[in-house]
């Protein structure tokens, strides 16, 4: 008798598959004109989107800008587009990924002084205050990078895309791709040293 899986593995495959379909519904009545499931949509998705460009971008409002172009492209393409077996989550991916490679080669990004908000923090949270910190090397190493090496990082590395994906997105081959992230790479491994391993968790590139 054959047994029923029950995994999670198997719990994780519905839930995608319960979002797919509620994304590709939504979809569908977005492009009707349904103004109440595009705010669904972007309930959904729009932090998403969001953590891609701010990664990318290393700026918040340029980054605010981006997601919500995102999320407007989604409102005006509803009508014809094809909601995977992913859901929407796949088109956003991309199609921020392309905004944010097209502000970086525009030439015309603002340089934003970012300034650390001062915050009490209790003298109980010391582990917490580790994580930050290393989260803010992190970050500040990721953003002394040069643009091209940063996005295809984060593209790879943060965004699960394929060396050729990465390529096609950032408009190079996949070698040019290959020798941008092996220079990231050289880069965050003198900067960060621990750090890396946390930035890298699979450790293929130690």
């Amino acid at each position: 008798m054959a047994t029923k899986t029950t995994g999670p593995d198997a719990h994780g495959d519905r839930v995608m598959g319960v979002e797919a379909s509620e994304d590709a519904a939504l979809v569908a009545a977005a492009a009707e004109g349904d103004a109440a499931a595009f705010r669904t949509l972007v309930d959904r998705h729009l932090s998403g989107v969001l953590a891609v460009a701010r990664r990318m971008l290393r700026d918040d409002a340029e980054a605010e800008d981006v997601a919500q172009e995102a999320m407007l492209r989604l409102w005006r393409s509803a009508d014809g587009l094809e909601v995977g077996a992913l859901g929407v989550r796949p088109w956003l991916r991309r199609v921020v990924s392309n905004l944010c490679v097209d502000r970086m080669r525009s030439g015309k990004r603002l340089t934003v002084v970012e300034e650390v908000p001062e915050r009490a923090e209790p003298a109980t949270q010391h582990s917490q205050l580790e994580a930050q910190d290393t989260s803010q090397r992190v970050d500040a190493a990721l953003k002394a990078l040069p643009d091209r090496q940063r996005t295809a990082l984060t593209l790879f590395h943060y965004e699960g895309l394929s060396q050729i994906e990465v390529g096609q997105i950032m408009g190079i081959s996949d070698e040019a791709v290959e020798s941008l992230l092996a220079r990231a790479r050289r880069t965050l491994k003198a900067t960060l040293r621990d750090e890396l391993r946390e930035l890298l968790a699979d450790g293929q590139y130690e």
